[in-house]
């Protein structure tokens, strides 16, 4: 396959992916952001969206304060933010016509409607009138994408290109989210001994709410309950959404994909782009979740943020830049 339409099918699949991650936090924050609360909670819920996609710099020189509005117009209407959902479903439309041959008929269909889609849906104002609505409109596109995807392409390098995208982005928004929501505890985590004063009515409360956000902005609350079948913990939190090869938006899960897909395309076994990945599988395949809270929840994943953004170059060099004439 030419590395410059590998290039296209690769990234065309993260867009995508990221604009459904996007669409997946701001729904949770939104719907937080109407319980009962003060307003520096909320602020901070809303400052971590714009930390998770490192665009805390850029919001603030465009606006003077962190509100729920001006945030979600941000990331979601606004051209000029390469994050922004509609960013992210344009560029994914742009890399599906790039490659529109390569693609069948329904899955560049889908790619095209999504985007005229949603463009008439921000100029009528259907964003404004339903956040949430729109939220799961996105999220449904992003689905029926990666469906079509799986059910017409032919099982070939194109797939696996379209499917290593997918997964990679999805290892790295998982990674930020997890880390940013643990680490708005203001320091590190290390497990439930550092909360030292006893729990009162009031912060359980809050911590339910605020696990059960993170939860279910990766589909994972109904998850949890069946596999924990116990009150929403921490430790067990960072643990289903780390290590858990079962939960299909954990970092396990998403490297799993990354490397049985990277295996298809590579010709060489031998490849240092296949032993990176695989050794980064192989820590969560054998971690436990205690040693990993006790060198420090953030300093475990910066270091794989580091890695993963290591292997996405790995795999660019290797496979995706064409090569000069």
């Amino acid at each position: 396959m030419l590395s410059r339409t590998a290039d296209h099918l690769f990234w065309m699949s993260r867009y995508m992916e990221r604009a459904e991650n996007t669409a997946r936090m701001l729904n949770v924050s939104y719907e937080t952001s109407l319980l009962p609360q003060s307003a520096a909670a909320v602020e901070a819920g809303w400052e971590g969206i714009l930390s998770i996609s490192e665009l805390l710099p850029s919001y603030l020189s465009l606006y003077k304060s962190i509100n729920p509005r001006d945030v979600m117009a941000f990331m979601v209407k606004d051209v000029d933010n390469p994050s922004s959902i509609i960013s992210c479903l344009r560029a994914a439309r742009e890399n599906a016509r790039a490659v529109r041959g390569t693609l069948t008929t329904e899955v560049w269909e889908t790619q095209n409607q999504t985007w005229l889609e949603v463009n008439r849906m921000l100029k009528s104002g259907e964003f404004e009138r339903d956040p949430g609505q729109f939220f799961e409109w996105v999220k449904f596109r992003s689905h029926l994408s990666r469906g079509v995807t799986v059910g017409t392409m032919l099982m070939d390098e194109s797939l696996y290109f379209m499917r290593m995208g997918t997964f990679l982005e999805r290892a790295d928004n998982t990674a930020r989210l997890v880390d940013v929501k643990f680490h708005a505890m203001n320091n590190d985590f290390f497990g439930a001994p550092q909360y030292g004063a006893p729990e009162t009515e009031s912060t359980q409360e809050y911590d339910f709410y605020h696990w059960s956000a993170i939860l279910r902005s990766v589909s994972g609350f109904e998850v949890y309950r069946k596999v924990y079948r116990d009150v929403i913990r921490p430790e067990r939190v960072a643990e289903l959404l780390i290590l858990r090869p079962d939960m299909p938006r954990s970092l396990h899960a998403s490297l799993n994909e990354v490397v049985s897909n990277l295996a298809l395309v590579s010709h060489d076994r031998e490849s240092d782009t296949l032993r990176h990945a695989g050794r980064l599988r192989s820590e969560l395949a054998f971690g436990r979740i205690d040693e990993i809270l006790a060198t420090g929840l953030h300093a475990y994943l910066t270091q794989f943020l580091d890695r993963v953004n290591v292997l996405g170059g790995r795999i660019s060099r290797e496979f995706l830049m064409p090569s000069a004439a």
